[in-house]
């Protein structure tokens, strides 16, 4: 079973509210685009800013924790040296009282030079006020380096008696000295750290104010796209459901045109039918009258005359068959007379004598007082089917199956010809059953393969059964 493939197609034409809806459209797509162009900038921006900025003031507080860190620990070493010369030089100076071995002379002068060493080594990164303490410790320490050459010069007796002396005069107030410095750099570095750190927590706060102006700022954006992204969806569901009901109403009203002109086309062929067999019909029987008439008027013995007469005779019968058959076609009185199942066995009686395929026809239950519109549709999807198997298809064994049940009928026409693709291969016929089936709430469904045949089933609910 094949139907003829060729469509016509319309292609609606755009108005001047789709073209202009468009052109909005895609000016709003394009504002959208660069708002969240820009949003996303700024987002890349400030989080690039904030990553840079964490990094310098970790960088920062580095590097002021590491010169906190250095002068302390310049300092620490300080002041052991300088415990370390102090405990040197009052056991080398107290060596008889304490009657214990007592330094070298040489080693206090090594100890000395650490301390020296200790104040040459502290960070160059000094600040004015670190460089004059440091300036007045090593002040304090040439002038102990004097006195120390001078109490390493002593002889033993002169250093028993004026080791406590020194020690109580000099060495100890020299001593507290350089610890009085030293508390006074690690001061001065602890202030200067916590300045720093001040410093350091007000960047904090700079970036964190930034931090918190640019989120606000791409918040406000942010809604603010929101916002206007929810008015253009809502403007694009608008003009979808306006389109929607547009189109919904174009298919009603396409599908009541398409109702109106199935109507039209049975209402024409039945009068079409009704005037073959009423009118040329029943001209032709007359005229099949006269020419009878005429035979016998003529001598028998006038073979010519009595031969063209014959002739006549023999065109204006094939003339009165050909118009019976094609009033039956369009229209066949046994659909309105005696029914559906009587019209659809004659269906498949005059598809068989005109071509090669054998069609039957098998009804189960069928009412004969059903409503205009079903035996129509039925006889129309049964003609057009055994048509399509008998043209197209080349089949030579039909199947035609009718039931009813309560609430529905149900038609089935199966052939064996060489089947065809129907996803592909939608004909004219086709759509016009489709058409008709969908018309009545009912449905159709073709199965069918190359080489496998076809299987058209319609199912199609009961409407107004008329009385008999």
């Amino acid at each position: 079973m094949r139907a003829s493939t060729s469509q016509n197609t319309v292609a609606p034409l755009p108005s001047a509210f789709d073209a202009e809806s468009s052109g909005h459209s895609k000016k709003v797509r394009r504002l959208l685009f660069i708002a969240f162009g820009w949003l996303l900038v700024l987002l890349i921006g400030a989080g690039t800013d904030a990553l840079f900025s964490v990094r310098r003031l970790d960088r920062a507080s580095q590097e002021v924790s590491q010169r906190f860190t250095a002068h302390n620990r310049a300092l620490g070493t300080i002041v052991v040296s300088v415990r370390v010369y102090d405990d040197q030089l009052e056991r080398f100076l107290l060596q008889d009282q304490l009657q214990e071995s007592a330094p070298a002379p040489v080693d206090i002068t090594t100890k000395i030079a650490a301390v020296r060493a200790a104040l040459a080594n502290f960070p160059q990164d000094r600040d004015p006020e670190e460089q004059f303490l440091l300036a007045a410790m090593l002040q304090q320490l040439q002038e102990q380096e004097t006195s120390c050459a001078v109490v390493l010069a002593w002889r033993s007796d002169l250093r028993q008696q004026r080791a406590y002396q020194f020690i109580g005069q000099q060495l100890i107030p020299w001593r507290t000295r350089i610890f009085e410095l030293t508390a006074q750099v690690s001061s001065f570095d602890e202030h200067k750290l916590a300045l720093e750190n001040l410093a350091v927590a007000e960047r904090f706060q700079s970036l964190e104010s930034r931090l918190v102006w640019l989120v606000s700022l791409a918040l406000i954006a942010g809604i603010l796209m929101s916002l206007v992204c929810g008015w253009y969806i809502l403007r694009l569901e608008r003009q979808a459901r306006q389109r929607y009901q547009a189109l919904a109403r174009s298919r009603l009203d396409l599908e009541s045109l398409s109702a109106r002109l199935v109507e039209a086309q049975e209402e024409e062929r039945r009068s079409i039918s009704r005037e073959l067999h009423d009118e040329v019909g029943q001209s032709l029987g007359a005229l099949l009258v006269e020419i009878g008439q005429l035979s016998k008027l003529i001598s028998p013995d006038d073979r010519v005359t009595q031969a063209q007469i014959a002739q006549i005779k023999s065109v204006a019968e094939t003339a009165v068959k050909s118009i019976r058959d094609i009033a039956l076609l369009l229209r066949p009185p046994m659909l309105d007379d005696l029914g559906l199942v009587p019209a659809l066995e004659w269906q498949a009686r005059e598809i068989s004598r005109r071509s090669d395929m054998e069609a039957e026809v098998q009804s189960q239950n069928v009412s004969e007082n059903l409503g205009d519109e079903t035996k129509v549709t039925v006889y129309r999807l049964v003609q057009e089917a055994l048509n399509n198997a008998a043209t197209h298809a080349g089949a030579k064994n039909a199947k035609v199956t009718i039931a009813q049940n309560s609430d529905k009928i149900a038609v089935e026409i199966t052939d064996d010809g060489h089947g065809f693709d129907p996803e592909r291969q939608r004909g004219m016929g086709i759509l016009g059953m489709e058409e008709r089936v969908r018309r009545l709430g009912g449905t159709l469904t073709i199965a069918s393969a190359p080489g496998k045949g076809a299987t058209v089933k319609a199912e199609l609910p009961l409407g107004r059964i008329e009385a008999p």
